[in-house]
């Protein structure tokens, strides 16, 4: 008789030792075997949304990998890094300081004082506060500039009554009554230390140089979770983005505040223009094809205030989202045509295109579910092998681009970013929706108002009242686009249902980054103070509320 176990056993033995097939075999044999008739196989329905799904997820990835590009820039190019000027001037040149302000008059006075103290030749500064306000504002300013006057400052007071440009046509204006060969501008809410012009103006002591960024510092980092937050966000920027890119010697753009510029450069450039809202990068990109050389100083740090207000972040990120789409349009093209190398051209494509990812993201998230859906269906393999590494280059790419953003600036405590990085992520998530909107009108050439980033002198937890007041000033109104987060937000919950539901707790983390993103801009901008929603107050835009004051020149 045959033994049983025996046999059992040798068959058992035989198939521990067989090759087994991969995933990828095992799959096909299930899409082509007759055995598996029955259970799922393609379809058109199906293939008409994992296509778009899947060229979505390839193109965020292909932005991941390029902060992974950003980093590496960044250390195979240290010894490129800007310190010390190569040569001195022997006479100090004049240099014009422009401030920029509009509604500001919870900073004014302290920005006009840090510029006031700044230790240059008094007979070699000349200040210019160029004020487009439709507030009191224009009469705190005034009287600020004067009382700065009597004590032997060489500044003026520039008030404008047609705002035509918003803050590139004011920079202009102020151009045309610049008393020296260099420029600096500062925004309302940045207060330089006292030696920034000596630190900067010397590395103009080369002729081909024609701007000179420096990095901006956080006075009210650790004002609340929020603060902190867009701090790590604007480290990255200004360590990886900026660093590798000018180490590299490849295109890297002016901030639009805490930089000097020679006015021969700006003017041979084309001087400032206000068909983008980002009007800084448009001149850098038309200045370094002119030939410009432009100098990133890392170690030169100009402290500035955050947003407080989720709203007032939104603010200012939707117009930087709209600002680089619309260089993208109007520069990228001359980029392409000049006779700059490839690499240089790859880089400017990558930093002027990078928002595109927004709608994007939108896309995805409508994709997400029924894509989940279908996916369940086809297996693990497709999950674990194709979404998981796509998921990951995009979402690991900007945890290790900001982890080592913070280890670069504070070797003993960046650690402590690993307990931001999911919020960080989950913020960045959550700025889809308005900034979607702004790559959107900027891809169909809508054009709208510069919105300004309001200000509050908010730098401590005691002044945490004081500011709440006077933002119920300048808080912009968002409509129904809290409400919309909110919604997504509510979509992305019943992905995690369903991901736990079926066992694929492997989406689970990412999908509840994009819960948690949604809800907390939707709650943020609700909460901090926008309860005029449900009294149906309706108030307009403060740019387009514009009063007439005499012209200060």
């Amino acid at each position: 008789m045959i033994n049983c176990s025996v046999l059992i056993s040798n068959l058992a033995a035989i198939l521990a030792t067989a090759p087994r097939p991969s995933p990828v075999v095992t799959f096909l044999q299930k899409q082509t075997n007759p055995a598996f008739k029955g259970l799922y196989h393609a379809n058109g329905f199906d293939m008409a949304l994992l296509i778009p799904y899947f060229i979505v997820l390839i193109i965020l990835a292909s932005y991941g990998f390029h902060r992974y590009q950003l980093v590496w820039l960044y250390y195979k190019y240290r010894k490129n890094k800007t310190t010390t000027p190569k040569s001195h001037f022997t006479d100090l040149p004049r240099v014009t300081i422009q401030l920029p302000i509009f509604n500001e008059q919870f900073v004014v006075e302290r920005l006009v004082q840090s510029i006031c103290n700044l230790d240059y030749p008094a007979d070699k500064l000349d200040i210019q506060l160029l004020d487009d306000s439709t507030d009191e504002t224009v009469k705190v300013a005034a009287e600020v500039v004067e009382r700065y006057r009597a004590k032997g400052h060489d500044i003026v007071h520039i008030h404008r009554v047609d705002r035509t440009g918003f803050k590139a046509g004011a920079l202009e204006h102020g151009l045309k009554y610049a008393k020296g060969d260099f420029v600096a501008v500062f925004d309302a809410d940045f207060t330089p230390p006292t030696d920034w012009v000596m630190k900067v103006i010397h590395h103009f002591a080369e002729p081909n140089i024609g701007m000179v960024q420096t990095r901006w510092t956080h006075i009210n980092r650790n004002y609340s979770f929020l603060t902190e937050v867009e701090a790590i966000l604007l480290d990255g920027h200004f360590v990886l983005e900026h660093g590798g890119r000018s180490r590299a010697g490849v295109f890297f753009n002016f901030n639009g505040t805490a930089g000097m510029w020679r006015i021969k450069a700006i003017e041979e450039a084309g001087g400032w223009q206000h068909d983008t809202l980002t009007e800084d990068t448009d001149l850098s990109y038309r200045c370094q094809l002119k030939g410009w050389k432009f100098l990133y100083l890392q170690d030169v740090e100009c402290p500035a205030e955050l947003p407080i207000e989720m709203t007032a972040f939104k603010t200012q990120q939707v117009r930087w989202a709209k600002g680089l789409i619309q260089c993208s349009i109007k520069d990228l093209p001359k980029v392409m045509r000049s006779n700059v190398n490839t690499r240089e051209k790859i880089e400017a494509w990558y930093h002027l295109t990078a928002n595109i990812s927004y709608p994007l993201m939108i896309l995805l998230s409508v994709l997400l579910l029924p894509a989940m859906v279908i996916r369940f269906y086809q297996g693990w393999f497709q999950m674990m092998y194709i979404d998981v590494p796509l998921f990951l280059a995009s979402t690991f790419s900007i945890s290790s681009f900001y982890l080592v953003s913070q280890k670069e600036l504070f070797p003993g405590r960046w650690w402590r970013t690993f307990f931001y990085l999911p919020f960080l992520m989950a913020l960045g998530i959550g700025l889809t929706i308005t900034n979607s909107k702004g790559v959107i009108e900027a891809l169909l050439g809508i054009q709208t108002a510069f919105a300004r980033t309001p200000k509050y002198a908010a730098t401590g937890k005691t002044q945490a009242n004081v500011a709440a007041k006077a933002a119920k000033k300048y808080r912009k109104r968002l409509g129904l686009v809290p409400w919309i987060e909110l919604a997504v937000g509510t979509y992305f919950a019943l992905t995690v249902w369903y991901a736990i539901a079926n066992e694929n707790y492997i989406t689970v983390p990412f999908l509840i980054l994009f819960v948690y993103g949604y809800w907390y801009t939707g709650l943020m901008s609700l909460l901090q103070g926008r309860f005029d929603f449900f009294r149906g107050v309706v108030r307009s835009n403060e740019e387009e509320r514009i009063k007439p004051f005499p012209v200060g020149i």
